[in-house]
């Protein structure tokens, strides 16, 4: 059966249930993890989302995480490698209802890493933008409930313009 796909609401717990698969990815991770961040739409206070947590793990070397495959399966993900992205590891659960992903990159991956933090904080310091971005997920959802690819393809351009804008200033704020 496809993905259902609906957008709802910002919800305050996302963020407990974040801090709660953190602590397991933490363990399993060990000395590897260099860093672990909350991104994508939940990781934003206020914009509405697909209720999927969205989990970046920072680690020293993806081939010591491919060895924890099995530890990640006990806690119920699915792990699924690169998963078209190469140099990240992609673990998803709650199958095709999905609740939460982790997209998990070695260090020194500086555009695939700044690309999802600079969203997530352009996102929550440009209220407009973030409402504009939650109507477009609403509406999409509405058309295109069972029907990711279209779903996404929507998003598409809205999503590229998003990233520009985000990591320009990203940028600027490092240069200041």
């Amino acid at each position: 059966m496809p993905q259902h796909i609906i957008v709802v609401e910002y919800r305050p717990e996302w963020a407990q249930e974040y801090a709660s698969e953190e602590r397991k990815i933490r363990e399993i991770l060990g000395d590897n993890c260099a860093a672990i961040y909350h991104i994508g739409s939940t990781s934003v206070p206020g914009l509405a989302a697909k209720p999927i947590i969205d989990i970046m793990p920072v680690v020293k070397s993806l081939p010591l995480v491919d060895g924890k495959a099995a530890e990640f399966e006990k806690i119920g993900y699915e792990y699924l490698g690169e998963f078209g992205i190469p140099g990240r590891r992609y673990l998803r659960k709650g199958g095709d209802e999905r609740t939460h992903q982790i997209h998990i990159f070695q260090q020194g991956d500086t555009e695939n890493i700044e690309r999802h933090l600079a969203v997530r904080d352009y996102l929550c310091t440009h209220g407009e933008v973030r409402d504009e971005y939650a109507r477009l997920k609403k509406s999409l959802a509405e058309k295109f409930p069972y029907d990711i690819g279209a779903y996404c393809d929507g998003k598409d351009a809205f999503v590229k313009d998003l990233e520009r804008k985000a990591l320009a200033q990203r940028h600027m704020q490092k240069l200041n």
